[in-house]
């Protein structure tokens, strides 16, 4: 294919095509955008045929996640599919909502504060700042099973205060 070979773009196409539609249209869920981005994707393999490295992996999973990456580029150029004025927003105050919402902020306050402190730091990191539990253990210097461990116990003693 490097070399130009339009039967080496259809051969490949005839073997990897139904994996990077199928992908396309988990993500999208629309068949004419899985389409597009199936001729992207080969388009794209095409024109620049040096971008797959083969001792990197095998060129179906890379043809997967360029259809991936394709169509969530396509959800995020996509307008929402209702207007702001057809949004219907309540504005009447929910004072039983907001008494429950506080008990619950309160528990969850106090079972953080019994915790051991390195379970609430993962804790913490993972659901108020965002980061992955790669993330965490690259910060904490923690092994990634360490930290692992230590969010889910943090979940488990939320769950157990909560009663589910």
């Amino acid at each position: 294919m490097k070399s130009g070979d339009q039967n080496a773009i259809a051969e490949l196409y005839d073997r990897y095509s139904s994996i990077v539609y199928a992908v396309a249209l988990r993500v999208l869920g629309d068949t004419m955008g899985a389409e597009d981005v199936l001729q992207e994707v080969f388009l794209q393999l095409w024109r620049n045929p040096g971008a797959f490295d083969s001792a990197r992996g095998n060129l179906a999973a890379w043809l997967a996640v360029i259809a991936r990456n394709r169509a969530i580029d396509v959800l995020r150029r996509r307008k929402p599919e209702t207007d702001i004025e057809d949004v219907i927003v309540s504005v009447a105050p929910d004072l039983a909502g907001n008494a429950d919402r506080a008990r619950a902020s309160e528990k969850v306050r106090v079972v953080l504060q019994g915790m051991a402190p390195a379970h609430r730091a993962a804790l913490e990191m993972a659901y108020f700042e965002g980061l992955s539990h790669s993330e965490i253990a690259t910060k904490t210097g923690e092994p990634l099973g360490t930290i692992k461990t230590r969010i889910r116990a943090g979940l488990m003693a939320l769950r157990k205060a909560f009663g589910t």
